[in-house]
């Protein structure tokens, strides 16, 4: 038995006993990486170089591929250099840290995918309103206030879950340091209150789900267009609150890792490919892509500003 005190490590979840399989998913996830970096690095780099694109749809498309960029990053690279190195060790603080990282970008693109899906009902439903509403300081407001709302909730949970006593040792049953795994080794009773935290949170989660299905609901164009849009948030969200909130009971290490990499890896590195879907909406970014190189050499002029008319 041990206490929040005495542990200066966690022990991460192994992907395999074998050596040759550790390597296998060290090449499987660096693939991933590899993919979302540059998938995301060149929405970015478009978005930020074609002034063509400083719309509100796009600069929230730049938030977006930030936000994954970020979270992506705050957990693979650790699970590819145990997998090589064959090791399942990270320190106390580098695991509150993993845990603020995390929780911080997957909640504020929580709320920004909600963001994203009133864009699109504004710009299809009301699209003489579309400037008044979605003007640029608007567009300002809504970002900061997801970006803020996401730290909010960071330090909510990150101080709630290590401040509980850890009862249960310092083996996490996950690849990175995920709450419902470090709840697990607490003291008995003793996660309720961070438990009763994390449900409020997923229930608002849904919350912004069903905003967004209400919103295109009954409006077929809107629907169409945004399919993308509800595809990446149904996976986010059905699979974030499965682990979070499913019993204890039909909790199993194969179950609790599909689902992480669900949730956690999958919707960083296709983000650039379902909104690449777009077809006439994304013709801007393609061409934009193309320039990118050009323009890097040639161009010597500043950055333009946002939300150019």
């Amino acid at each position: 038995m041990s206490n929040s005190s005495s542990i200066t490590e966690f022990l991460l979840l192994a992907f395999a006993d074998m050596q040759k399989l550790q390597l296998l998913h060290f090449w499987l996830f660096l693939g991933i990486y590899l993919a979302a970096l540059l998938g995301n690095s060149l929405i970015i780099t478009a978005i930020a170089c074609d002034h063509q694109l400083h719309t509100p749809m796009y600069f929230f498309l730049l938030n977006l591929a930030l936000l994954d960029l970020g979270s992506i990053s705050t957990t693979v690279p650790k699970a590819m250099t145990n997998s090589l190195w064959d090791t399942r060790a990270i320190s106390y603080l580098g695991c509150a840290a993993q845990v603020f990282l995390f929780v911080f970008l997957m909640s504020t693109e929580c709320f920004l995918l909600t963001v994203m899906a009133y864009d699109r009902y504004v710009a299809i439903c009301k699209p003489l309103h579309y400037g008044t509403l979605l003007g640029s300081r608007a567009c300002v407001h809504l970002a900061a206030a997801a970006w803020g709302s996401g730290f909010l909730s960071a330090v909510l949970h990150t101080a709630n879950t290590f401040s509980l006593p850890l009862c249960q040792g310092n083996a996490v049953d996950q690849f990175f340091c995920e709450i419902p795994q470090i709840l697990k080794l607490s003291c008995s009773n003793a996660y309720l209150r961070e438990f009763g935290v994390l449900a409020v949170s997923v229930c608002f989660t849904f919350g912004c789900f069903v905003f967004i299905v209400l919103s295109y609901q009954g409006r077929h164009k809107t629907f169409s267009t945004c399919l993308p849009h509800l595809a990446v948030v149904s996976l986010f969200v059905s699979t974030g609150m499965i682990a979070y909130l499913k019993p204890p009971s039909i909790s199993s290490p194969s179950l609790d890792l599909l689902v992480a990499v669900l949730y956690s890896v999958v919707p960083p590195a296709v983000n650039p490919l379902i909104y690449s879907m777009r077809s006439q909406e994304i013709k801007g970014l393609k061409n934009a892509l193309r320039k990118v190189i050009s323009w890097t050499f040639f161009n010597t002029s500043k950055l333009p500003v946002f939300f150019h008319k």
